[in-house]
């Protein structure tokens, strides 16, 4: 089954990092942080360890997942274009809903040239997700597709 394996926000474009063993996410904006405020439609980002290490060792590079900044790292799971609209559960309250891929930006170039590219393929970038039902989740939780 897949985990909820670490959590992370930014406030700023470019800024530090914060990681975190649990924290709330709401229906506004996701867990409050910069991305999140942008848009409620895409305001929590999940990104697959399996696939970012795919996209790292295909670039040559060795990079902490944070610094893709995305929300949050889930194992065992990977994401499509068939999983839009699907709904995924962290924790025992928290749901989402998958409306688009994560596109690489070029500050994955910056990380590692080739990066960006490696992140391309097969939503390599992760998932962004609408909080329909917010909580608060911890490092560690189940996460399970609801259909």
């Amino acid at each position: 089954m897949p985990k909820l394996l670490a959590i992370a926000t930014h406030q700023q474009s470019r800024g530090p990092i914060t990681l975190h063993q649990h924290a709330f996410v709401n229906t506004e904006n996701g867990l409050g942080d910069h991305q999140g405020n942008k848009r409620a439609s895409t305001s929590i980002t999940i990104l697959s360890q399996e696939a970012w290490q795919q996209a790292c060792a295909q670039a040559g590079a060795d990079i902490d997942w944070q610094e893709r900044r995305a929300n949050l790292l889930a194992d065992q799971i990977d994401f499509s274009p068939s999983d839009i609209g699907r709904q995924l559960q962290i924790g025992k309250n928290v749901i989402c809903k998958i409306t688009r891929e994560t596109d690489p930006c070029s500050r994955m170039d910056e990380l590692a040239p080739g990066l960006k590219a490696a992140l391309t393929p097969d939503w390599r970038g992760g998932a962004r997700c609408e909080v329909l039902q917010g909580g608060e989740i911890h490092c560690g939780d189940d996460i399970h597709w609801l259909d």
